[in-house]
């Protein structure tokens, strides 16, 4: 496939394989939003096809919230997902055929599954990011059947609402909520009420009251966009009071991120973003083929790619 509706934004023909000369009972997936020239997706989902033994394609594209609409109408059989990142995780709701029950409560979405059928079958809208965050966070704590009691989360936008579905998973029913801007926090605010779980929205007034947040809490989640943590990072490197706890900082590029960073140095635990990258891609890769996610081999190529960048 190489376009979309007539006059809305066309998908590039990725790999080494033109449009229509696809090996047989290859597929296509691909990343969009926008920017995505820095996503690390292709080469997750990359490994994984190579690991599985599968000559799938899987490239990126930049397209924006009001473009989507005529991309998932113009998706043809060949097509077995999409990843989504910004500004695509609200609009998608209404472009799928179906969405996923947490998807639905959730109120985002960042994976759209091609299921076979006529034409181009059946578009389904899911939300991998709630298993991204809660296996990185486990895997970071090291303990076994680890349930947090008391949660902060950094940011108010879509990563904000699945990282509270990704909470009450691991058993936190009460979360604080810091924000630059309360009046912004509604959408947030109506996801946590679907969940079931209560949110407590704070206006984010000063440096040293994030801090007093962060080090009463047992888990910190930042969904912060790069270098926004910054000062709070640089703070709690001063004053400390993080022993025990667990940081969870969705940014990634540059890492560590100064809030990583100051987080470990007054004593706690870290879940890099790339953890939380890693796990989504993984589930992503297990919806779009069927099969269990190679995790070892998306992680090494993680692993190289990051190296490769600084990271």
């Amino acid at each position: 496939m190489s376009g979309g509706e007539p006059g809305g934004p066309a998908l590039p023909t990725y790999d080494v394989h033109p449009a229509g000369a696809l090996p047989a009972g290859a597929r296509r997936a691909a990343v969009l939003g926008t920017p995505v020239g820095h996503s690390l997706s292709p080469v997750l989902h990359g490994a994984a096809y190579a690991a599985l033994g599968l000559e799938w394609v899987y490239g990126l594209a930049e397209v924006d919230a009001d473009e989507l609409a005529g991309v998932v109408a113009s998706l043809d059989g060949e097509w077995a997902g999409l990843s989504l990142t910004m500004p695509l995780k609200h609009v998608a709701l209404e472009v799928a055929d179906v969405v996923d029950p947490l998807a639905e409560v959730v109120g985002a979405v960042n994976t759209l599954i091609v299921q076979p059928g006529p034409g181009r079958g059946l578009v389904v809208a899911a939300n991998t990011d709630v298993h991204g965050v809660v296996a990185a966070l486990r895997e970071a704590s090291g303990r076994e059947g680890w349930r947090p009691s008391s949660a902060v989360v950094l940011g108010g936008g879509a990563t904000a609402a699945s990282t509270l579905a990704a909470l009450a998973e691991l058993g936190v029913t009460a979360s604080l909520v810091l924000v630059r801007n309360p009046a912004r926090a509604g959408a947030l605010q109506r996801a946590a009420h679907r969940m079931g779980v209560h949110v407590t929205v704070r206006r984010w007034s000063t440096v040293e009251q994030a801090a007093d947040a962060v080090t009463s809490a047992d888990v910190t989640v930042s969904t912060l966009p790069a270098r926004a943590g910054d000062e709070l990072g640089d703070h709690l490197a001063s004053v400390g009071g993080t022993t025990g706890r667990v940081l969870l900082d969705v940014a990634y590029d540059p890492w560590p991120s100064r809030l990583a960073a100051g987080f470990t140095g007054g004593g706690g635990t870290v879940a890099p973003g790339w953890a939380m990258l890693l796990h989504q891609a993984a589930e992503q890769v297990r919806l779009m083929t069927g099969r269990p996610a190679p995790l070892e081999a998306m992680r090494a190529a993680l692993s190289d790619a990051l190296a490769r960048r600084g990271g």
